[in-house]
């Protein structure tokens, strides 16, 4: 499948018109979640898009792992996290992503433990840039990427 939801992302990152859009690294783009669920919550999108992880040969999947871990980081640093879930699926979107989700101490206790498809995502902020385009700035900087321009 070639048109999936991360293919979309994927071509609207490489012109600079998804204003989500944190930057490039090696093996793909960084974006913040549309549905900020956990404020900070990123997704890593390969570029190009393959259906699944083991679809990626070394040096190819590790550069991606990496990566993907270099955004936790990023986001251990910028958000003041106690920890990073991480999660690869790809049954809903047959395209290797990767979500990233910063975990606070302040969370509610109903729901700090939860796994994030737990919570309500109906009433998460969707992004903005007025409301997260500074989060998503200081993400880019601490990975040192360009950040795309917002159209």
């Amino acid at each position: 499948m070639s048109d999936t939801e991360i293919h979309r992302m994927v071509a609207r990152c490489r012109v600079a018109d998804y204003p989500p859009s944190v930057g490039r690294l090696g093996s793909g783009w960084v974006v913040m979640g549309e549905r900020q669920v956990l404020t900070g919550y990123c997704l890593l999108l390969p570029d190009p898009v393959v259906p699944q992880l083991n679809a990626l040969a070394d040096p190819d999947r590790s550069g991606f792992l990496a990566d993907m871990a270099r955004v936790g980081d990023a986001l251990l640093s910028v958000t003041g996290a106690v920890r990073i879930n991480y999660a690869m699926f790809g049954n809903a979107t047959p395209a290797l992503h990767a979500h990233i989700f910063p975990r606070q101490s302040s969370e509610p206790e109903a729901t700090r433990s939860a796994q994030p498809w737990a919570l309500d995502w109906s009433v998460a902020p969707v992004f903005s840039e007025a409301q997260h385009g500074e989060l998503r700035l200081r993400i880019a900087k601490q990975l040192e990427c360009a950040a795309p321009s917002v159209k």
